[in-house]
């Protein structure tokens, strides 16, 4: 389990702004039975947590001032658009003797067959699964073999995905996680669009013709 430090927040609103000069985060933690919390964490530290667990494992915080760890989850990230950086957290605290539900990513590994040497194209329908757990059984991810994907009939669904002991997918066992389709023909693509682009025009062109043939009137016949 990753180890996160935090400090006690006085400053709210706008001048919780200064933190960002100080190279820190505000952010907040709330939970089950839990008093609510503001905190700051240094950013360097938080980014180097977060790549390690992600928000689905479980962070071991430390707060100045208190005895006791806090089990948490990153619930929330807010980033600033234009900079692209994180400018605020919500941690969600668990309780170690209740399970909790999060989304855990798909990491997709090996080769497919299909893909080498059929030529198609790797379909990935999930990229990460809603799961329930007790906190200290989540996984901080699920891997995906796509070596089973040797022809185009072929999917790997949700019940053939190797699931962790202690953790139960909500999703339904029959949803297609991947596949592979087969290329497209693109030389046929290009020579039907040319005959219908064809045919518009000779459409166009017969119309014109027709419109511009005039029934003589009597006075013109005379």
């Amino acid at each position: 389990m990753v180890k996160l430090t935090a400090k006690i927040r006085k400053e709210t609103g706008r001048k919780a702004r200064v933190l960002k000069d100080a190279g820190r985060i505000p952010a907040v933690v709330y939970g089950h039975k839990v008093k609510n919390i503001s905190i700051d964490v240094d950013y360097k530290e938080f980014q180097k947590v977060l790549r390690q667990a992600g928000e689905s494992s479980l962070i071991e915080l430390h707060v100045d001032g208190e005895k006791e760890k806090r089990l948490v989850l990153v619930k929330d990230l807010q980033k600033d658009h234009m900079s692209d950086q994180y400018i605020h957290v919500d941690f969600f605290e668990t309780s170690a003797k209740e399970e909790v539900e999060v989304k855990v990513p798909l990491v997709f590994e090996g080769e497919s067959i299909a893909v080498k040497d059929l030529g198609g194209t790797l379909v990935k329908n999930v990229q990460e699964l809603d799961v329930k757990a007790m906190p200290l059984d989540l996984p901080h991810e699920i891997k995906v073999s796509i070596d089973v994907l040797k022809t185009f009939e072929d999917h790997i669904l949700v019940k053939d995905l190797v699931i962790p002991k202690g953790v139960k997918v909500l999703a339904h066992e029959d949803e297609i996680v991947a596949s592979v389709v087969p290329p497209e023909n693109v030389e046929e693509e290009l020579a039907k669009e040319i005959e219908e682009k064809v045919e518009d025009v000779e459409s166009v062109e017969k119309k014109e013709k027709t419109e511009d043939v005039v029934e003589e009137t009597p006075e013109e016949k005379k």
